[in-house]
């Protein structure tokens, strides 16, 4: 401490009046003293530099900040509102690696990055060791998919049932994220079930394989449950008066994409399934488990074959949904710009399948 203390007296004067270049220099010998003498500072004296050195350290380039970042986020007593300056930096270069692995971050500072930052601050906070759920519930639903998979995949991370509920939603446009979501030994009974009845069997199928045996007995539960589901759903509609309403409207040369686009806004799912099946030639029983499902990819796929407005096959997807609930517009625009890409001949293909197999 004693080259500190004598650099001390003329820091004020450096900090004031000096031009960057010494600045930057004195930023850099005072760090070089706190890592000489870290493991042995009391805590009064890592503050002493912790005041310093935060007036210093923005004077010093990019780089040399990047590298002493990289230094500090090993350190256990590093100056906290230094390492705090670090990570609300813009230049990811500076902030990637005290949010990766500082421990004299709180969890108000990571919150506050998580709010403000872009993906990057994300990503480098997803390998943190530890990870609160206040914070996954943010980067669950600000980060991109490949921060979503990595805070997903990451042992250490808490999840709240919002966090997972998030965490589904996304898993069903995400066969890697349904993989990862569905290994975690923290996930409920409750909330694999959700995530199964939301993926192609395919992906149920690797994932089965994925897991350790006593999980397995977990999705074999959970599918026969989805199973059991399905049935009881399919068995208490009755589509009978429905598809006498839709009948008349066939007679009337009325059943056309504006009666179909007044029964999904007015929630009547039995008539929209059997004008659907009248307008598709899909059998009722085949759309109904189609459109019971969790995906939109049905919807969509016989929209195409049909030739439905956007306006219409939003309709049924909210439809899908009931009148309580509602997609976030960011998802809704996904599966807008899905149904603009997906190629009438695609779906066309996709329509004469499911009428190979009904008839089958």
């Amino acid at each position: 401490m004693t080259a500190a203390a004598s650099l001390i007296p003329g820091l004020d004067g450096i900090v004031r009046h000096s031009d960057p270049a010494r600045r930057a220099e004195a930023a850099r010998l005072i760090c070089e003293l706190f890592f000489e003498d870290a493991a042995k500072l009391r805590a009064s004296h890592v503050a002493l530099f912790d005041d310093i050195l935060i007036d210093l350290v923005p004077y010093v380039d990019t780089v040399a900040r990047a590298e002493l970042a990289e230094r500090f986020s090993l350190i256990a007593n590093a100056p906290r509102a230094l390492v705090g300056q670090f990570a609300r930096e813009n230049e990811i270069l500076v902030a990637a690696p005290v949010l990766r692995r500082s421990h004299v971050l709180d969890d108000d500072v990571l919150l506050e990055v998580a709010r403000m930052k872009g993906q990057g601050h994300l990503l480098a906070m997803a390998e943190r060791n530890v990870l609160s759920t206040g914070l996954t519930d943010i980067m669950v639903r600000r980060g991109d998919r490949e921060v979503v998979r990595r805070t997903a995949g990451n042992a250490g991370a808490a999840f709240s049932a919002t966090g997972y509920q998030a965490l589904i939603k996304r898993a069903a446009q995400d066969g890697v994220l349904t993989l990862t979501v569905g290994q975690r030994s923290d996930l409920p009974d409750a909330h694999l079930k959700e995530l199964l009845a939301g993926s192609l069997d395919v992906v149920r199928r690797r994932l089965f394989d994925l897991v350790k045996p006593e999980r397995r007995a977990a999705i074999t539960r959970a599918m026969n449950e989805i199973s059991d589901d399905l049935a009881t759903v399919g068995g208490t509609r009755n589509f009978v008066p429905a598809q006498h309403a839709v009948l008349t409207l066939h007679r009337a040369g009325k059943l056309n994409e504006a009666a179909l686009l007044g029964f999904a806004k007015s929630y009547s799912y039995e008539e929209s399934v059997a004008a659907l099946a009248a307008m598709s030639g899909i059998g009722i029983a085949t759309l109904d488990r189609l459109m019971s499902g969790e995906r939109n990819d049905p919807v969509l796929v016989i929209g195409k074959s049909i030739g439905l407005e956007w306006a219409t096959v939003r309709a049924l997807v909210l439809l899908r949904l009931g009148p309580h609930r509602m997609l976030a517009p960011a998802d809704l625009e996904n599966v807008r710009v899905n149904y603009g890409r997906l190629m009438p001949s695609t779906a066309d293909r996709v329509v004469s399948f499911w009428k190979t197999r009904q008839s089958g």
